[in-house]
């Protein structure tokens, strides 16, 4: 990704030693203590919804997919802009029948074929916003998934969501070094962008994070 895209700084921090510290620090510390969603409820909401052809955009460490259940040799696509991710969860998931495209989820998704499931999990609040912009990704996922297909994930709110007096601090210099574009991302807004694109959308908030699963994309 050319440095002067938009969604660049959202992705830029992934470099090989932050994806080998990631596990613990984000989602061991972070997830749990300041954003105050625990680490084993995503990873049920990710055994819960995911299906045989799954599509994961922004697969991270490939922490989730490990955990999703899967039988081995399963075909599961990876696509991020960042190739440091994709070697990363490469690696890790060697036993599932992965196929990983470097692309950016805000332009039309180089994929052949539609998927089953798909997440967008800890993605939303690093595109570069409004959420208004962001709808154009939720709008390419649902372009490539089966008519009776699911996208699930979950994102950080912004200033509107419950949030403590650490995580509003975390938010506000994640925004300021631009990890995160999320000031403006609303419960309801998020509610809406899923709902342009879906028929059935179900949206909780735990913590400071909004989880989500939204089913028979729009055509």
């Amino acid at each position: 990704m050319e440095r002067d895209d938009p969604a660049y700084r959202g992705q830029s921090e992934y470099t090989p030693f932050f994806l080998r510290i990631y596990d613990p620090v984000i989602l061991g510390f972070f997830t749990r203590v300041v954003w105050r969603c625990p680490t084993p409820l995503l990873v049920e909401r990710y055994r819960r919804h995911i299906r045989p052809r799954h599509l994961d955009v922004g697969p991270g460490t490939g922490y989730f997919l490990e955990r999703a259940g899967l039988p081995a040799g399963s075909p599961v696509t990876i696509l991020d802009p960042n190739v440091n991710v994709l070697d990363h969860a490469s690696r890790r998931l060697q036993r599932l029948d992965l196929t990983a495209v470097e692309a950016d989820v805000c332009k039309p998704l180089p994929l052949a074929g539609t998927f089953d499931s798909a997440a967008l999990h800890g993605v939303i609040h690093c595109l570069p916003g409004p959420l208004s912009r962001k709808a154009v990704a939720v709008a390419n996922v649902a372009a490539v998934l089966a008519p009776t297909g699911v996208l699930f994930g979950a994102s950080i709110l912004g200033p509107s969501g419950p949030h403590t007096w650490l995580s509003r601090k975390m938010l506000d210099a994640n925004n300021r070094r631009g990890i995160f574009d999320n000031l403006g991302d609303t419960q309801e807004g998020l509610g809406e962008i899923l709902g342009a694109s879906f028929e059935h959308v179900e949206l909780e908030t735990v913590g400071s994070m909004a989880i989500f699963a939204a089913t028979n994309p729009r055509t």
